[in-house]
């Protein structure tokens, strides 16, 4: 059944929705080919995709945020998936990007709190879906931050300490996680395609995550209902018998 509330006229219809919550990976998800906006396309007229990406944003920062996002109480507010996409800025090198980095063990405990909050506004664990950083193209990476007049900032090896640590959170509390760090590493392969400029994600890399964050999304939303007839399927003498139902079909 689709969600409704009473109104005049029939049934409003109050769409599912999925809420992508991350930094700039996430924001910039909904540009053309980005994978946010593949998934709202795959998922149009079943579920409203939103996007609460933040750009340079860590994990201190979006767990003080989330709960502006989602309300305890307010079981029309409950998203039926959520995806948690953070470490990218949180393994900053402290030295070179204070303002950005955040340790590791504290990284950690943001996350299982911001798991816990969305446990406790009625989105249990099974709607979760934890996604580690990419791995990071030094090289690419280096020139842009010289471009801005900076050393380079972040290193491979560190990304890889809380994409490790985010798995672990996904195994401990028990939800689905996406490990981007080491698929796009697998059998050693050349990662730089997947990346724009060593960090964000080039459309090849926004191909790969949709493709691979498709499956563990789809099976939290495969049973919602189209919602409204097929146009094919609408009463045509009396289209409002088709059209203010419950919006199924």
């Amino acid at each position: 059944m689709a969600l409704c509330e009473a109104a005049s006229g029939g049934c409003a219809l109050l769409w599912p929705r999925v809420l992508l919550f991350g930094d700039s990976i996430t924001q910039f998800s909904f540009q053309q080919g980005g994978w946010g906006a593949s998934l709202a396309d795959r998922l149009v007229r079943k579920c409203d995709v939103l996007n609460r990406g933040f750009s340079g944003y860590n994990t201190r920062w979006a767990k003080i945020i989330l709960p502006r996002l989602i309300r305890k109480g307010n079981s029309l507010d409950s998203p039926v998936a959520v995806t948690i996409f953070f470490g990218a800025n949180d393994s900053a090198l402290k030295d070179e990007n204070p303002k950005q980095h955040i340790p590791l063990a504290e990284y950690v405990a943001n996350l299982e709190s911001m798991v816990g909050y969305l446990q406790e506004a009625g989105v249990p664990r099974s709607r979760v879906v934890l996604i580690t950083p990419p791995p990071l193209c030094e090289a690419a990476w280096e020139q842009e931050c010289l471009l801005q007049g900076c050393k380079l900032n972040r290193l491979n090896s560190v990304v890889g300490e809380y994409a490790g640590a985010c798995l672990q959170v996904a195994q401990d509390c028990g939800i689905d996680v996406l490990d981007l760090w080491t698929l796009m590493q697998k059998d050693s392969q050349d990662f730089s395609s997947y990346l724009s400029d060593g960090l964000h994600l080039s459309p090849k890399g926004n191909e790969f995550l949709f493709s691979h964050l498709w499956p563990l999304i789809e099976k939290k939303v495969s049973s919602l209902p189209l919602l409204l007839p097929y146009w094919r399927d609408v009463a045509e003498a009396k289209p409002e018998l088709s059209l203010l139902g419950d919006g199924d079909r």
